[in-house]
């Protein structure tokens, strides 16, 4: 197919990149019953101890626990400003059994997916949303936001 205008080759990328994440995560519908309410970002985080293959969002290893949850092994922070991931795209290797926490800022209101753990979280404009969970299943998966279909990363756990 050519495609002519960078809205209609955005448009096509979109479906494929869409297309794919449907096959290889296996997403079956948009009402998550997991869709988690909004939390707030840490405030404390170390250097991390991910084994990136591309430019990744921030992974951290938090040494204690925030006010409302027990110490994760992963911490993974993405930020979206007008349409665009910071970090940019890439892979996240986490071990399996880890602790991993998800947490992304947007500024339009979206829903956070995590593909393969069927996980979700509210993402209001302009607060942090975030997942956690036990990384109990290998693979690669992808995390996404809904709405805007945005690939935040994909997760491998080994």
């Amino acid at each position: 197919m050519f495609v002519r205008t960078p809205a209609a080759r955005t448009s096509a990328t979109l479906a494929s990149v869409t297309l794919a994440a449907l096959l290889l995560a296996g997403c079956g519908h948009d009402d998550d019953p997991s869709v988690a309410t909004p939390s707030t970002a840490p405030t404390s985080a170390a250097p991390s101890s991910a084994t990136p293959t591309a430019p990744t969002p921030t992974v951290t290893a938090t040494p204690s626990a925030s006010a409302s949850t027990a110490a994760v092994d992963q911490q993974i922070t993405v930020t979206i400003a007008k349409k665009r991931v910071d970090p940019p795209t890439g892979r996240i290797t986490v071990g399996k059994g880890k602790l991993v926490r998800i947490t992304v800022t947007s500024d339009v209101a979206d829903e956070l997916h995590v593909h393969g753990y069927d996980l979700g979280a509210r993402l209001p404009a302009g607060t942090p949303g975030s997942v956690e969970f036990k990384a109990d299943k290998t693979g690669l998966f992808e995390v996404e936001t809904h709405e805007s279909e945005l690939v935040l990363f994909q997760l491998v756990v080994r």
